[in-house]
């Protein structure tokens, strides 16, 4: 596998330069060289090469966070629930005003259906999501309290709430480890022959067992985040991409590193990012409110 010669970092050295700009930079050098085919790579180099992977996206991505607007646990279970089909921002665009009338699972519960659908409709399949908002609220509120339930075997009783939903809510609200397994990460660790597994569940055990434990909740922002700005689905941006080296599957996206650096989303190309209230530390602009887009 052709790997880069590693880069070292100088803590003497100083720049103006954001963490954007300087992973770009990064990326822009010299093309990496497609490798030639390769040998079975054995349990061991497989480890090493997907830790080592996680490491430079944590250098690329040290802000990488949940891309959903959330202020409580009740209120990433919702956005999560709302957030299949669509995207984070069109949910973060959404929820303010749902929260408002909504704020708790007993008001949920209580909605008119109506009112509900009408106040979702941005997300997409709204009637589905509101009997799904109303059900696990109503199981929040009879079962749990009013409380949501900070176990992955008491998440997936909900309704609208699989394992995806239940690690998100466990990760980011409870501080549980847990890999969330949506379509970009699926595409990216199949990408990096982590897996070939198609189903999630496997998906999900198969990279928890290249990983510790207290590393699975950050890995799957990182990969999300990489997945979102750099390895698209259609057209990957591989010759701006700080792990071109490790990966296995170089080449079947844009090489050159001018037009790779066109196909960068986000704030890695210079745009706002998801989020209406994104975190301090958050290198990009926030998204505009729903209708000022």
């Amino acid at each position: 596998m052709g790997e880069r010669p590693a880069a070292k970092k100088t803590k003497s050295t100083k720049t103006n330069k954001s963490p954007v700009e300087k992973s770009v930079e990064k990326s822009m050098g010299k093309p990496a060289e497609k490798p030639a085919a390769a040998k079975a790579e054995s349990r061991t180099a497989l480890v090493r090469r997907a830790r080592r992977i996680n490491r430079e996206l944590a250098e690329v991505y040290s802000y990488a966070h949940p891309e959903l607007d959330f202020e409580n646990p009740f209120q990433l279970l919702v956005a999560t629930v709302l957030s299949a089909q669509t995207t984070d921002l069109r949910v973060n665009q959404t929820t303010p005003a749902l929260f408002a009338a909504y704020p708790t699972p007993e008001d949920m519960a209580a909605a008119d259906p109506e009112t509900l659908e009408q106040l979702i409709r941005p997300t997409g399949f709204f009637r589905a999501k509101a009997k799904s908002l109303i059900g696990l609220s109503a199981a929040l509120r009879d079962r749990f309290g009013g409380e949501v339930p900070g176990r992955l075997e008491d998440l997936v009783t909900l309704p609208g709430v699989g394992r995806k939903t239940a690690n998100v809510v466990l990760g980011n609200a409870f501080g549980v480890p847990g890999v969330t397994v949506d379509t970009h990460f699926g595409r990216l660790v199949r990408r990096w022959k982590w897996t070939d597994a198609e189903d999630p569940e496997k998906v999900e055990a198969d990279v928890c067992a290249l990983f510790p434990k207290s590393e699975w909740t950050m890995l799957s922002h990182r990969v999300i985040f990489h997945g979102r700005r750099v390895c698209h689905s259609r057209k990957p941006a591989c010759g701006a991409c700080p792990i071109a080296p490790l990966c296995p599957s170089y080449g079947e996206g844009e090489t050159d590193p001018e037009k790779a650096k066109k196909l960068l989303k986000y704030e890695m190309g210079g745009r706002p990012g998801q989020r209406l209230k994104p975190p301090a530390d958050y290198p990009g602009l926030p998204a505009s409110p729903l209708g000022a887009e």
